[in-house]
């Protein structure tokens, strides 16, 4: 089969997104099928770094567009950049010929490039399979950024709606994601719900002390509660940061941010404001190094932001779970971390606005044995292995895009 990708980021961005569609694009080529991905040319996180307009990468072909690239610390000009992008991407879809393609995948960076897919879908008679990895305009409303009822959020769930009523199949990351879709779809039997796979394939398996990103960034035998991935809106780290406030004085903890974002600026702000010497922001790591970066800490921290669960999905807690390690989810009840949390007892959890619940937590987690610790880690890491293995998650992605065209849901 031939398939044609609509998505605003790809190989080699290092945004989440990208790594697991370049995932499933490679394992379509392993198949014995052709991908051809429609991208940004510019990086997700900082749009000065531009990839090559055309390029082959594992035997998929790249074709990347040339859109603006303001600054994102912004709003207007995150949405000047995705307009630019969009209406690229409108006028090299309508060059799409009936026959061209077996199938076209679409997903959701920037917000609703798939309306523009589904529109050239129907018109070439190519079916279309939608990849949710968030809602809009629902998150956009839940983190602040857009007012419930107003022009802009009524005119994108109309779009938002005739994408997924008309889409061949809709792969959901959770089973709260997938009702809210098929609520607003009006139908479920095109809905499937596949969780994402953590992106590492190995995993630091040695002591803690020996760690080799523990070692370069000093973090000694202190306990680090660590957050890493996108500074986002939807990702709020108040009480997390909160929580560092109240432990300033305990020597005990550090607690490290690794990534980027348009909230990075807000952990600087507050780490200088407090003059906090128990926080460390280090940057996004390569995926070949993150099994280190993510295996260097004591608890690995997942944030859903309150009203937000079933319209985004809190991936992190894979990787967490996957290399090992304790997790401390910041959010509400229930949620899909929940959902987990059930079979795997001794990680922490706290509501958004808990930061002295938080900071007892973690008192608490400290006074354990170093054992006790390493055993909730293992638990969550025989989980993973049962449920949540890459190799289980990708083969059943591939599984359920060809099933949708076969006919078979």
């Amino acid at each position: 089969m031939k398939f044609f990708v609509i998505t605003g980021v790809y190989w080699p961005d290092t945004a989440s997104v990208a790594q697991h569609l370049t995932d499933l694009c490679e394992d379509l080529v392993a198949l014995g099928h052709e991908v051809t991905v429609l991208t940004s040319r510019y990086a997700y996180e900082d749009p000065s770094i531009a990839y090559p307009t055309t390029e082959e990468h594992q035997g998929v072909k790249i074709q990347r567009i040339k859109s603006t690239r303001f600054d994102k610390s912004k709003v207007i000009y995150r949405v000047l950049n995705f307009l630019s992008f969009n209406l690229l991407t409108l006028s090299s879809l309508t060059r799409v010929k009936r026959g061209q393609y077996d199938a076209m995948i679409g997903l959701t960076v920037p917000p609703l490039v798939s309306f523009f897919g589904i529109l050239a879908a129907r018109r070439s008679k190519t079916p279309f399979i939608y990849w949710a990895m968030d809602m809009q305009p629902e998150l956009a409303i839940a983190s602040g950024m857009m007012r419930h009822g107003s022009l802009v959020a009524r005119f994108m769930t109309a779009m938002g709606n005739h994408i997924m009523k008309h889409a061949r199949g809709v792969v959901a990351l959770d089973r709260f994601m997938a009702t809210h879709i098929a609520t607003r779809a009006g139908r479920n039997n095109h809905v499937k719900s596949v969780a994402v796979w953590p992106v590492m394939s190995k995993v630091y398996e040695g002591a803690r002390a020996d760690n080799p990103f523990r070692q370069a960034h000093g973090f000694g035998d202190k306990i680090v509660v660590m957050y890493s991935g996108n500074h986002s809106y939807v990702h709020p780290l108040d009480t997390w940061l909160d929580a560092a406030l109240i432990l300033k004085d305990d020597p005990r903890f550090l607690f490290v941010s690794i990534g980027a974002g348009v909230r990075i600026k807000d952990v600087e702000s507050f780490k200088e404001r407090h003059n906090l010497a128990n926080i460390v922001r280090l940057p996004f790591q390569p995926r070949e190094m993150i099994h280190l970066s993510l295996g260097a800490a004591d608890i690995q921290t997942v944030v859903l932001g309150d009203g937000q669960v079933g319209y985004t999905h809190p991936n992190k807690v894979y990787g967490a779970m996957f290399i090992g390690r304790p997790i401390l989810y910041i959010g509400p009840q229930p949620s899909h971390v929940t959902d987990i949390a059930q079979d795997c007892p001794g990680n922490l959890s706290v509501a958004h606005g808990e930061a002295q619940k938080m900071a007892d937590q973690l008192i608490g987690f400290a006074q354990l044995s170093h054992e006790q610790r390493i055993e909730i880690g293992l638990q969550n890491q025989r989980y993973a292995q049962q449920h949540l293995h890459p190799d289980v998650l990708r083969e059943k992605m591939t599984d359920t895009v060809l099933g949708f065209l076969d006919n078979n849901f």
